[in-house]
């Protein structure tokens, strides 16, 4: 049930671990402290990992008379979250599903959820271009102010699978809003030096040659690691960091891009 969604943004990449969860849930509450109302679809099916670190694991969902009602990490209903991890019994549970489920299920997710209104609806996805993202594309080929975000980390071997990703949105016909490039080195919580551990600038170099907006680096920083299973807002608890300062950015940038549309 999308008809009252006003803008979705597809969080993607080619390359598992690069951090795609944490930049949708990032996103997700840095919206959601800057007053919009926000849905966050989980479709990662076999490491559905935003209960997690919303807090939320253990949250039961419910049918409603018109649908699946979302878990709401706030009594004013500004975050709604959908995800298979509301469905398993522990984190430990494995799905191991064909492509076939795989697909009915993300077609549930996308059809019967109960969202109400939303300004932004954010889908954090399963790496890869597979069964799951198809699915994604073509329940969404229709609608007009969708986008993707494409997560990397500075290592090659991240880049080359990213690379892939690109391909795979422009073949499909989704906007790429632009390229983040996640664990750009390691900054100190003491003193903020930071030391590029995987090197850096492979997601900006990415960018200038596919043609795509650079997003910004996301350092690997402690502090925000650390609020990892809380569902607390970068932005709120660290404004002063790299991380806040870029989802700042970003979100500034839907803004103004919503408000001309």
């Amino acid at each position: 049930m999308l008809e009252q969604v006003k803008r979705i943004i597809l969080v993607l990449s080619g390359k598992g671990g690069v951090g795609k969860s944490t930049v949708s849930t990032q996103l997700a509450l840095t919206l959601r402290e800057k007053g919009y109302k926000i849905g966050l679809l989980d479709v990662d099916l076999c490491g559905p990992s935003v209960p997690y670190l919303l807090n939320l694991e253990g949250q039961n969902i419910h049918q409603g008379n018109d649908g699946w009602i979302p878990v709401y990490l706030d009594n004013e209903q500004k975050l709604g979250v959908m995800s298979i991890g509301f469905l398993l019994n522990s984190r430990n549970d494995a799905v191991v599903w064909r492509g076939p489920k795989k697909t009915s299920m993300i077609k549930q997710f996308l059809e019967d959820v109960c969202w109400q209104e939303l300004d932004f609806l954010i889908i954090d996805t399963p790496p890869g271009t597979s069964d799951e993202h198809i699915t994604v594309m073509e329940n969404l080929r229709q609608i007009p102010h969708c986008s993707a975000i494409i997560v990397t980390t500075p290592q090659q071997v991240a880049i080359e699978d990213v690379r892939k990703e690109i391909t795979f949105c422009r073949k499909t016909g989704i906007p790429i809003m632009g390229i983040i490039e996640n664990m750009s080195g390691y900054e100190c919580p003491v003193c903020s030096e930071c030391t590029n551990i995987f090197s850096s600038g492979g997601g900006k170099s990415l960018a200038e040659i596919s043609k795509i907006p650079f997003l910004g680096s996301l350092p690997i920083d402690p502090r925000v690691g650390k609020l990892a299973g809380r569902g607390v807002a970068a932005i709120k608890e660290l404004p002063d960091s790299k991380t806040s300062q870029v989802f700042n950015e970003l979100v500034t940038q839907l803004s103004e891009q919503s408000n001309a549309t």
